[in-house]
């Protein structure tokens, strides 16, 4: 059998076939170059993605809107905290006392606590047996107390020689660090709102109540109020003290711009009437409770649901 011939390099067939087959290729390229240029150039195209993404960038937003019930939804709930008012009575002394009390605000404080209520759990037997149930008076229980230091100390600086006359229960208070919550405002400082008490004099050329709100001039409210009167007053943001001024809801700071604005302090008589005498509309909607006797779980066994 005779062996095929290898073609040389200088083969003409060989060379026809390999220019044929470059010429092929750069006009592929070519051609894919030409369509790529077309797309990007493409007025109608362009027009269609632009309005494609226009479309899903809409429909996006409103997915991405919360609705009106979903805003109230993801409101911050309220949250209270129940005390005894005999965890005054193993202290030892008016100063113990005070510095106890002023630990519960401070924590009330840190943790943004809406509510305390301060529940007397002794009977009349034991207040009148006790020689260290209030060390103010003997014949108090703890709960008054603690409820005077906890009213005292939310209550922002400037306001408290209006609000609160001598007592023996504020003999300690002033060792006492401030509790330095978002309304406890100093002179320099201007935020949209502030805690003012009415006064006895009458706004100049208007029917309304000159209030204190710890500026250097008293403003003028829209309101005829009473002499003495804890208010929440609408600053906004003119810091012209001339400008009449509007009285809202003590919770319109913490409704409308999300701030924390100190605690309330209640008096309850008993345990039951912790639940019964419930300031907010429907009553607490969930209820932890804790005991020395209860079981010791950690804080990631306890799943706290969604409340209001």
């Amino acid at each position: 059998m005779g062996k095929k011939s290898k073609r040389s390099h200088d083969d003409p067939e060989l060379e026809m076939e390999e220019s044929e087959l470059t010429g092929r290729i750069d006009g592929d390229l070519k051609k894919k170059k030409k369509k790529k240029k077309r797309s990007h150039d493409d007025p109608e195209q362009k027009v269609s993605r632009d309005g494609e993404a226009k479309k899903k960038s809409k429909e996006e937003e409103e997915e991405e809107k919360p609705s009106v019930e979903e805003k109230k939804n993801e409101e911050r709930p309220t949250v209270t905290i129940a005390i005894a008012g005999s965890i005054i009575n193993n202290t030892q002394s008016l100063e113990l006392a005070t510095r106890l009390a002023g630990q519960i605000a401070r924590a009330s404080t840190i943790f943004r606590i809406d509510e305390i209520v301060v529940f007397d759990n002794k009977s009349s037997s034991e207040i009148n047996n006790s020689s260290v149930t209030n060390p103010s008076d003997s014949n108090e229980s703890g709960a008054p107390f603690l409820v005077r230091i906890l009213k005292y100390l939310e209550t922002p600086q400037y306001l408290r020689k209006t609000l609160f006359p001598k007592h023996n229960d504020l003999r300690f208070v002033g060792m006492l660090p401030p509790l330095d919550a978002p309304h406890h405002l100093r002179k320099h400082e201007w935020e949209q709102y502030r805690e003012g008490v009415t006064l006895r004099e009458k706004a100049p050329n208007s029917e309304g109540t000159l209030v204190d709100v710890g500026l250097d001039k008293s403003v003028v409210v829209d309101q005829g109020l009473s002499p003495g009167v804890r208010v929440t007053v609408a600053m906004g943001t003119n810091r012209d003290l001339d400008l009449v001024r509007q009285i809202v809801p003590p919770s319109k700071p913490r409704e409308e711009a999300g701030m924390y604005w100190g605690y309330k302090v209640r008096y309850a008589s008993h345990l039951s009437s912790v639940f019964k005498e419930c300031t907010f509309e429907g009553g607490y909607d969930y209820l932890i409770g804790t005991s020395e006797h209860g079981l010791k779980i950690s804080s990631s066994e306890l799943k706290i649901p969604t409340f209001r």
